[in-house]
C-alpha cells in the first residue's frame, strides 16, 4: 500500500516515509507511526505523520 488515504496508515505500524528536507533526493526513512497528521481521508503525496522518534514525513510505504 502506497500511504495515501487514511484509512490504510494506523498507529503503530511499521512505514516508509519521505522528511520534507528529503523530497527532492526522495530519500525514505523507516519508522513506527505514532500521530497520524493529515485530516482529510486521503492526500495526494501521502499522510502526513509522526513517527516515535518525532520525525515528520509523508508515507510512501507501509511495510507492515
Amino acid at each position: 500500500m502506497d500511504g495515501k488515504k487514511r484509512t490504510d496508515v494506523k498507529i503503530g505500524q511499521r512505514v516508509s516515509i519521505v522528511l520534507k528536507q528529503d523530497q527532492r533526493t526522495g530519500k525514505r526513512t523507516e519508522g513506527i507511526v505514532k500521530d497520524l497528521l493529515t485530516k482529510s481521508p486521503n492526500h495526494p503525496h501521502g499522510i502526513k505523520v509522526r513517527l516515535e522518534d518525532g520525525q515528520v514525513g509523508r508515507v510512501q510505504e507501509i511495510l507492515g
